[in-house]
């Protein structure tokens, strides 16, 4: 049996730090060995996540976050802290020669200037940006293999540039008005107390938010003009379902003359027809939250009406694991050297 490799895991008491636990559990060559949360520093990880009792991470003793110390334990450290605090654990960690994976928003974006506009912060790393690979695997494979810093992509961008690339990329549709209709489940806002995602105010109810402004719209922009070859503006808007994991988007785009369903299909098998977790679904097939909950899989409907001229693109994924903590444990096997599917051999958890 080989050996295994020692992760650290900064902020695991959120809803991505959790879901990070359940995959490193069963991961056959990642260790965590190293678990902080200051809130919760002194207890056992058991203690707070009971599922990992009789398992040999439950008793991990959670730590306050000591750069030094993960740079003396980890060789690869996951990053699940809220923005701007990232940023400066991540250079330090990097001084040291550990490899790190920030599921956070800090170094997503390639501008400095595009990320102080969006976050309303400075940046103060920003001579990280241009090294940080943004970590999509179907599209920055090869540069994850060589990276140092890995920007885990949100959540809400993994589902809309995997649905859109193929399409502009090989000119199926028109750049211009493309629309963006997303729905998240409540753990896509954060495990942090607030009324408006407690359990009275979601339940048996369905909401817009974050209008017209939301923080993920650049990050999908500036894909999405990567893909197309030319800057791109997308109408982004983002609502909350009464689910607790999930997002299904729901893309409107306009087909360029000429292109049937045949060259639409021909496009995306070509993209996705070798990716193990991207599933274009067969035409009357559309994409459902509950089939992909748990798991790594972006299943992908494409509907042309030819009434209206319009692609309609439908992805879905599961936010917590495919749009955040699956996906960073994906990127951390393509950086060591492991089989990408490591530990992501996850069955769907039914409802």
């Amino acid at each position: 049996m080989s050996a295994t490799i020692p992760a650290g895991l900064v902020g695991v008491t959120g809803y991505t730090g959790m879901e990070l636990a359940r995959i490193l559990a069963g991961h056959p060559s990642l260790e965590l060995v190293c678990a902080t949360s200051r809130a919760e520093a002194g207890k056992r990880l058991d203690d707070i996540y009971p599922f990992l009792q009789g398992t040999n991470m439950g008793d991990i003793k959670i730590t306050a976050p000591d750069v030094a110390e993960l740079a003396r334990q980890c060789k690869v450290v996951f990053l699940a802290v809220p923005h701007k605090t990232a940023m400066e654990i991540a250079d330090a960690l990097l001084a040291a020669g550990v490899k790190v994976v920030d599921l956070s928003a800090d170094f997503r974006l390639r501008s400095k200037a595009v990320y102080e506009e969006w976050y309303d912060v400075e940046h103060t790393r920003a001579d990280l940006l241009q090294e940080a690979v943004y970590g999509l695997p179907e599209f920055y494979r090869d540069q994850i293999k060589t990276a140092r810093l890995i920007a885990n992509p949100g959540c809400y961008p993994t589902s809309a540039i995997l649905g859109l690339t193929p399409a502009l990329a090989d000119g199926l549709v028109e750049p211009e008005n493309i629309v963006i209709d997303a729905k998240s489940g409540t753990s896509g806002a954060g495990r942090k107390a607030n009324v408006g995602t407690a359990f009275c105010e979601v339940a048996d109810s369905f909401r817009a938010y974050s209008l017209p402004r939301h923080r993920h719209a650049p990050e999908i922009e500036q894909e999405l003009s990567m893909a197309a070859g030319q800057p791109m503006t997308v109408s982004f808007s983002t609502h909350l379902l009464p689910i607790d994991r999930g997002i299904l988007s729901t893309m409107y785009t306009m087909l360029k003359p000429g292109v049937d369903e045949a060259a639409i299909r021909a496009s995306y098998d070509k993209f996705y027809g070798h990716e193990p977790w991207v599933r274009v679904l067969p035409a009357g097939r559309l994409p459902e939250t509950r089939w992909v909950r748990g798991t790594m899989f972006c299943d992908i409907g494409l509907v042309p009406d030819p009434r209206t001229g319009r692609l309609i693109i439908l992805s879905a994924i599961d936010n917590l694991c495919r749009g955040a903590s699956g996906q960073a444990v994906a990127n951390a096997n393509l950086m060591l050297g492991l089989e990408p599917d490591a530990g992501l051999k996850l069955a769907p958890m039914m409802p």
